[in-house]
């Protein structure tokens, strides 16, 4: 509800996506794991298949409103009408809801770097660099994106602790990662090699990325069952959405790297 309201108030509420647990009565397998956004659906693998012009001009639309909502934001908290908590979940639900659904189906390549949502290809370190950068996060998205995996994480920190896991299996790996994280959105390191978005809402783990294995393309996953997570051991975490000096830069459109 806090959310909701926070929205009403800076009048965003009409691009709310309606998640899975406003669906009523959805019992089948498809309808459980489906995420309806104002575009379209997005299936279990939470890919889009087919995105149109029309999305690609309200992403340009989206993009835009980056501005006004933050100065309504930084306008609130002048007023002490909201806390900074509520400014980082606004963030977050508008990188994770408004942002971030757009590039969903993007087929990824090595090399990829498009700037447009599944118009040619993108990487995993592009997909994170873009999404930030249009996030209205200050960046060069191409210096970012190709930085090593814990590199990126230390940019992103801010200074702030990069937490570590090292495991021998992907169990005890995520129990690790459930233990040490909190709900938000949170950059996430694959050894040397890979990067993504690690999700927690409400205490479910799911892994955004531009992911080189199968549907090879940028998609949404629950972690337990991601065979990109699976395939590593070591893990670079970095906290997002409770990152108190990213977020000051993002409100102050200040410099992040």
């Amino acid at each position: 509800m806090l959310i909701i309201s926070l929205l009403l108030f800076f009048g965003l509420e009409n691009e709310m996506p309606i998640m899975t647990e406003d669906i009523a009565d959805s019992n089948s397998i498809e309808q459980e794991f489906s995420v309806i956004y104002p575009h379209g659906i997005v299936n279990k693998n939470y890919a889009y298949n087919d995105l149109n012009d029309t999305i690609s001009k309200s992403y340009d639309l989206v993009k835009a409103d980056i501005t006004q909502l933050r100065s309504r934001l930084v306008e609130g908290l002048r007023q002490d009408i909201i806390s900074l908590d509520s400014v980082k979940a606004v963030f977050t639900n508008h990188l994770v809801d408004k942002i971030i659904p757009h590039w969903y189906g993007t087929p990824w390549s090595f090399g990829g770097h498009t700037a447009v949502p599944n118009q040619g290809e993108i990487a995993c370190g592009y997909f994170i660099s873009t999404t930030l950068r249009d996030m209205g996060v200050k960046l060069n998205r191409y210096k970012l994106a190709q930085k090593s995996p814990i590199d990126e994480a230390k940019s992103i920190s801010c200074g702030a602790e990069i937490l570590k896991v090292v495991q021998e299996n992907p169990e005890k790996a995520m129990a690790e990662i459930d233990a040490l994280t909190r709900e938000g959105i949170y950059f996430i390191g694959f050894d040397k090699s890979h990067v993504g978005y690690l999700l927690k809402r409400k205490g479910e783990l799911f892994l955004i990325h531009s992911n080189y294995l199968y549907p090879s393309s940028v998609c949404m996953e629950r972690l337990e069952e991601s065979r990109a997570f699976k395939s590593y051991a070591k893990f670079h975490l970095v906290e997002i959405s409770n990152n108190d000096t990213l977020i000051r830069l993002w409100l102050e459109n200040k410099v992040v790297i």
